[in-house]
């Protein structure tokens, strides 16, 4: 089963979705996952304000009720001067998939999320993201370091294929985030447009298997 995943790292109905996601990898293990990068607010200027907070806080509530995702609330509020803008983490997983191309993506994706709301971690910083990229990728036979894993992400041609991943999303249709599709013969099937459980997901790849 090859499925592909239209998300944002600083997503927070992606974080809560992926563990559902991962629910529906354990019972297909046999199942690969291709990541399309969002960009949800790829390029935002903006400082994150109380309001800003407060909005996202509501959402945060609203993921945690659906899914059980844990949330470092006081990590967000303690946040001074923050961008909320989430094409650094986008890149970090673009850059990645460069470096290990046979690598599972989603693990990266996944530590990125964790890093973001449960960790607090500065998602918009090079040397973080580096820090938590190079971890996520190092095995005890194959490691990445950190100065490798920020040189390929500051990259031209590493942004390029970031904007690229923004496309493409764009050219599927796909303006909300997360969308999961089912790839068969070529073709893609919607499977999930937002949240939607693991049951969920198996009764619509059960309809389109019929």
């Amino acid at each position: 089963m090859e499925l592909v995943l239209v998300a944002d790292p600083m997503c927070s109905w992606c974080y809560g979705f992926s563990q559902e996601l991962e629910r529906l990898i354990q019972r297909h293990p046999s199942s690969s996952i291709q990541l399309v990068l969002g960009g949800l607010r790829a390029g935002a200027t903006d400082v994150l304000d109380d309001a800003g907070k407060q909005f996202r806080l509501h959402h945060w509530q609203k993921v945690e009720q659906a899914s059980g995702a844990r949330f470092n609330r006081d990590g967000l509020l303690g946040r001074v001067g923050f961008v909320y803008d989430t094409e650094p983490v986008c890149r970090a997983v673009v850059t990645a998939r460069i470096l290990r191309p046979d690598f599972d993506l989603f693990k990266v994706f996944r530590a990125y999320q964790h890093a973001f709301y449960v960790e607090a971690a500065d998602t918009t910083d090079g040397l973080a993201l580096a820090e938590i990229g190079s971890r996520a990728l190092s095995r005890v036979w194959d490691t990445v370091s950190a100065d490798e894993f920020l040189r390929t992400w500051k990259l031209q041609s590493t942004i390029d294929k970031t904007a690229a991943d923004f496309a493409i999303a764009r050219t599927m249709g796909v303006n909300s985030f997360p969308n999961l599709f089912l790839k068969k013969s070529e073709r893609l099937y919607g499977v999930s447009n937002g949240y939607t459980s693991v049951d969920q997901m198996e009764k619509v790849l059960s309809i389109i298997a019929a």
